[in-house]
C-alpha cells in the first residue's frame, strides 16, 4: 500500500519513558511541513498528467488544422515539426519527480534520524546495562572479600578463645590438685597433732 500525506497525519507513536528523545512539537511541526509540500507536489503531479493526458487525445491539433487545409504539401512536415518540437511535453513530469523527491527525501532522512535516534537509544540501554552490572559485580567481589575477612577474623578470636579455655581448665585442675593436697597435708597435721593430747587426760585420770 503506498504511503498517503494522510497516513503521516494519521501515524500515532508510542510514547517512551526514561529515555531522551525528539521534541513532539517540533516533530508534529516538521511533519505537518511534510504533509503540506507533499500535498502540493501530488496536485501539481495530477496536474501534470491531466495535461499530459489531454495532449496525449489531440486536444491541442485543432490549431493546426487551418494550415493543413491551405497548403496540404506542407502539412505533413509542419506536423512532422510539431511533432519533434512537442515530443518533449512529457519533461515536466519529470522535472516534477523533484519535488517528491524532494519530499521522499525528507521523509528519508527523517527515517534515518529516527534509526540513529533508537540506535543510539539502544547503545545507551546497552552500557548502562554493563555498567550496572559491573557495578553489581564489584559489590558483590567485595561483599565476598569483607565476608571472608570477617569470618579469618572470627576464626582467630574462636582459636584465641579455645587456647584461653584450655589455659583456665588447666589452671583449674592444678588449683584442684594442688587444693587437695593442701587440705590432705593440714588433715594429716591434724592427725599427728592429735595423739599426743588425747593421752595426756587418760593420764592424769590414772588409768
Amino acid at each position: 500500500m503506498a504511503l498517503t500525506p494522510d497516513d503521516v497525519v494519521t501515524k500515532q507513536f508510542q510514547h517512551v519513558r526514561f529515555k531522551e528523545g525528539f521534541d513532539p512539537d517540533e516533530v508534529d511541526d516538521f511533519l505537518d511541513e511534510i504533509v503540506v509540500e507533499w500535498r502540493k507536489t501530488i496536485a501539481e503531479n495530477e496536474e501534470l498528467k491531466a495535461k499530459l493526458a489531454a495532449f496525449e487525445s489531440g486536444e491541442s491539433a485543432p490549431a493546426a488544422a487551418p494550415e493543413a487545409v491551405e497548403e496540404p504539401a506542407a502539412a505533413e512536415p509542419v506536423a512532422e515539426a510539431e511533432v519533434i518540437e512537442e515530443v518533449p511535453a512529457p519533461a515536466p513530469a519529470v522535472s516534477n519527480e523533484g519535488p517528491a523527491a524532494a519530499s521522499a527525501g525528507i521523509i528519508e532522512l527523517a527515517q534515518r534520524l529516527h534509526d540513529e535516534h533508537v540506535a543510539e537509544g539502544k547503545a545507551q540501554r546497552d552500557q548502562l546495562i554493563s555498567d550496572a552490572q559491573s557495578q553489581a559485580a564489584s559489590i558483590v567481589n567485595e561483599a565476598e572479600a569483607k565476608g571472608r575477612e570477617e569470618m579469618a577474623r572470627l576464626d582467630r578470636e574462636r582459636a584465641t578463645l579455645e587456647t584461653r579455655i584450655t589455659e583456665l581448665r588447666t589452671f583449674e585442675r592444678d588449683y584442684r590438685t594442688q587444693l587437695r593436697s593442701y587440705i590432705e597435708g593440714k588433715l594429716r597435721d591434724l592427725d599427728t597433732t592429735a595423739t599426743p593430747s588425747g593421752s595426756t587426760p587418760v593420764s592424769a585420770i590414772g588409768l
